[in-house]
């Protein structure tokens, strides 16, 4: 009957909210490590194979992993020991919630899991020695605020009565706070008598609904005043005060003010705080002179939107009065939405489809409202987008195909900002490496080669080298070369010339004759190391040039001919190689430079021995008497002029006098050149010296 609806109705509420990806669980609190919390497995409908092969892991919110995956059974178990009242000291309902990434799908699954209260507290006092001071007039009936207990349990589990034992003086009353909670007072019953007892001795017992329930205890000590019948009493019995989480440390957010009629000691009033949290302890300060409450550090708003403190203010009699005190702290945006990669690609061939996606990304931000609203982006001009997929999760994809080419990595800069004014923001850089697919045939770094080699080159000779890149790389990238096979004068192109296979080099592997060849076409091939492989071609022009290797022919007269004397002889270069006779234009040039010059040097040379005789004839006759210079005689032969006499001369200054005095000195004969007839009989060329 009604078992089976609340089952069945169990199980459609587990499958709705697995097909909207978020799984609930619960688990009491303080399990032991490994405890059961779920069956992931059954509630995703996996089988535990399917289940190893995903790639499951669980990945929590926070700093700290509270469940994990079991990997026999698919089980979601505890981590570790979970402590409710550490995790959610003021909240009732205590949740945690993590993620389940599924690799292999890119997908993530919310899980909330929350934790059930045992009861592990007994209730506590902030301090277990009370003193309370009362005054002997105090009329009975009078109520004195008391110190409360803490159960951190919830529910059941937490603080429910208290009980008062020790004196008949005094009884115990709950009063109900503003948030439903009960405040002991102590009630006075009869009327104190200090003369009689000055002090009184009281136990106040705090019990929870636990079963078995713990307790707690606390002793007061009651002091009986003399007479002080005036209490300090507050302006307001509730402040309430709404501050920016971002107020500075030493502000002053709010004053409290209670006033006592009384005169002297008993109408100076002390505030101090009765009642707050640890963490309220920790942030807030209460002077005890003028009831001013300041900030001691700064606020988070994520960390507790409201504060209640109690605050006391007790005169010099002792007499005393509360008030609340209530913070409420408002958000601003100073969290940073924060990027958390949960899935990542290092590598990606470049020929991978558009949409393969790469990464899996969470982004979160702890600020509320539109300051925790993230918007995520891609910086610069990149062949990728942001794909957003269910909750704060987003698909990194490819938006085109990728050229390695182009460029070989890929550092990803993803921008998350929020919707706050101004806008916060936070990157995080994800680097890719593009992998290379043969798409690139090799490269010559020239249309087309020609080379010139000597001929009686030596065999082996390196005639040039052809280089070829590849765009790609690794393997891909790696050419050989090959020589494509030809006949060179019937001969295979390959007795001729060969090229080496890994650096491009030619080599003649023979001796070339420019007379039987004088040019040398072919083809080279570039093949990459790819599969399949990638080639290119390439044509070598390669040109014998001569050299002067054929001895002169002497082409008239003829060896045999008889001789008619010098003058009928002539000679000319005779050689097998086509263009010995000619004479470039730069020959020439070079020969008419040559003869203009040393004409120019003749001519100088003539008009400086004429200035010299001309010169020596206008000199006075004061240091000596000039002789005459003999007259030139010259020989010839074969119509040859040469001189027969050579002649010395001295010039010396004399420091007196500008004029210039030549001293002659006597002439001496040279070697007579001898006249000898020509022969009889035309001899054949020789070379002299």
């Amino acid at each position: 009957g009604r078992r089976q609806r609340v089952l069945l109705w169990g199980v459609l509420l587990a499958a709705w909210e697995a097909a909207w990806g978020r799984l609930r669980y619960s688990v009491p609190e303080e399990m032991p490590k490994g405890s059961f919390v779920g069956d992931v497995a059954k509630d995703l409908g996996l089988q535990l194979p399917a289940l190893r092969d995903l790639g499951i892991r669980v990945v929590a919110e926070g700093m700290t992993q509270y469940f994990a995956l079991h990997d026999k059974t698919g089980n979601l178990v505890t981590a570790e020991r979970i402590d409710r009242e550490q995790l959610c000291e003021n909240l009732q309902q205590c949740v945690l919630r993590c993620e389940l990434i599924v690799e292999a799908e890119m997908q993530a699954y919310g899980i909330e899991v929350e934790v059930t209260d045992i009861n592990d507290n007994a209730p506590s006092f902030k301090e277990i020695e009370l003193e309370e001071r009362i005054s002997e007039t105090t009329a009975p009936g009078s109520r004195f605020p008391l110190v409360e207990a803490h159960d951190p349990d919830s529910g059941r589990n937490s603080l429910q009565s208290y009980e008062l034992s020790g004196d008949e003086h005094f009884s115990l009353a709950l009063q109900e706070g503003p948030g439903g909670d009960q405040r002991p007072e102590l009630v006075l019953a009869k009327a104190l008598d200090r003369e009689q007892a000055a002090f009184h001795e009281l136990v106040l017992r705090a019990s929870d609904g636990g079963d078995p329930a713990r307790t707690g205890t606390a002793r007061i000590r009651v002091t009986v005043l003399d007479a002080n019948d005036n209490a300090p009493v507050f302006s307001q019995a509730e402040y309430t005060v709404r501050v920016p989480e971002d107020v500075p440390a030493g502000s002053t957010l709010v004053t409290v003010t209670a006033t006592d009629p009384d005169e002297g000691l008993n109408g100076q009033v002390k505030y101090s705080i009765k009642k707050a949290t640890d963490m309220a302890t920790d942030i807030f300060y209460l002077d005890s002179e003028t009831g001013a409450i300041t900030v001691l550090r700064s606020l988070d708003f994520e960390g507790g939107e409201s504060h209640d403190l109690v605050v006391q203010a007790r005169d010099g009699g002792g007499l005393s009065d509360t008030a609340k005190v209530t913070v409420t702290v408002t958000d601003i945006n100073d969290n940073v939405p924060q990027i958390l990669v949960r899935s990542a690609l290092t590598e990606i061939s470049e020929d991978a489809p558009p949409g393969t996606v790469v990464a899996l990304l969470h982004v979160q931000d702890r600020d509320s409202a539109s300051n925790g609203e993230v918007r995520c982006s891609l910086d610069g001009s990149v062949p990728f987008w942001l794909q957003s997929s269910q909750g704060n999760y987003y698909r990194l994809v490819t938006a085109k195909e990728l050229d390695r080419e182009e460029v070989s990595e890929y550092n990803l800069t993803v921008r998350a900002a929020d919707g706050g004014s101004p806008s916060l923001q936070s990157s995080a850089v994800l680097a890719l490496r593009v992998l290379d697919v043969n798409d690139n045939a090799p490269v010559f770094s020239q249309e087309r080669y020609s080379a010139r080699l000597g001929e009686n080159n030596a065999a082996g000779a390196l005639v040039l080298t052809v280089r070829a890149t590849d765009a790609d790389w690794g393997q891909n990238a790696r050419v050989r070369y090959r020589l494509w096979e030809g006949r060179v004068r019937g001969a295979p192109l390959s007795s001729y010339v060969s090229v080496q296979a890994d650096t491009g080099a030619l080599y003649a592997l023979r001796s070339f004759d420019y007379e039987e060849v004088r040019e040398v076409g072919l083809w080279v091939r570039a093949e990459d190391g790819g599969e399949p492989a990638l080639s290119s071609n390439v044509s070598v022009r390669l040109l014998i040039v001569d050299e002067n290797d054929n001895a002169p022919q002497l082409l008239y007269p003829p060896p045999a001919a008889p001789g008619g004397g010098w003058a009928g002889v002539e000679l000319a270069p005779r050689s097998a190689e086509p263009g010995a006779l000619v004479l470039t234009r730069w020959l020439l040039l070079a020969v008419a430079a040559v003869s203009c010059l040393f004409l120019a040097f003749l001519l100088l040379l003539l008009a400086l021995r004429l200035r010299r005789c001309r010169r020596s004839h206008l000199l006075p006759d004061t240091s000596a008497a000039l002789r005459g210079v003999p007259p030139t005689h010259f020989v010839g032969i074969d119509g040859v002029r040469a001189f027969l006499h050579s002649y010395s001369h001295d010039v010396s200054l004399t420091a007196d006098s500008r004029k210039t005095q030549l001293r002659f000195s006597a002439a001496s004969s040279c070697d007579t050149l001898p006249a000898r007839p020509p022969p009889d009989d035309p001899a054949p060329l020789l070379a002299h010296d």
